[in-house]
């Protein structure tokens, strides 16, 4: 006859590996959409934060470079979503932008924050270009990306 002898020590580890394994599948299957994220069609904008930056280096050479930019450079809608682009003006005196493709204009000031509401119908890639530095030879390209989706 046989019998099967089970330390204390296993009885632990085994308890302690099952309690691991369930709180592991508890979190990756809780669902994934935070609470307070907007939805398309919801009645409140969602604000997305845009600043300006500035990077500046010197060149071997003595010369100074600089470039600016929108950060993040990159944003992503929901078609039809309701939004607020809250873009405040870190670098540079003013930033004169337009968005490609809509009739979208406004300036961003240093210290200040310009506010444009945003609702896209048509699904595509939107630039948000700055008048003032739109290619290399003019400190650019400041350009973000809005892409609807």
């Amino acid at each position: 006859m046989h019998f099967l002898v089970i330390k204390k020590q296993y009885v632990f580890i085994a308890i302690m590996i099952l309690a691991v394994l369930t709180a592991g599948s508890i979190w990756l299957l809780k669902d994934p959409v935070s609470e307070t994220a907007a939805r398309p069609g919801s009645e409140k904008a969602r604000d997305i934060h845009l600043v300006t930056g500035e990077f500046s280096a010197t060149t071997p050479a003595g010369k100074k470079i600089e470039a600016y930019r929108w950060d993040p450079g990159a944003i992503l809608l929901e078609k039809d979503e309701k939004v607020n682009l809250i873009i405040y003006g870190v670098n540079g005196m003013e930033h004169p932008f337009i968005i490609e493709g809509t009739d979208i204009k406004g300036t961003v000031k240093q210290g200040e924050e310009t506010v444009v509401p945003l609702q896209f119908a048509k699904e595509g890639v939107y630039r948000l270009i700055c008048l003032t530095h739109p290619d290399k030879d003019r400190n650019g390209p400041m350009i973000a990306y809005i892409v609807v989706d």
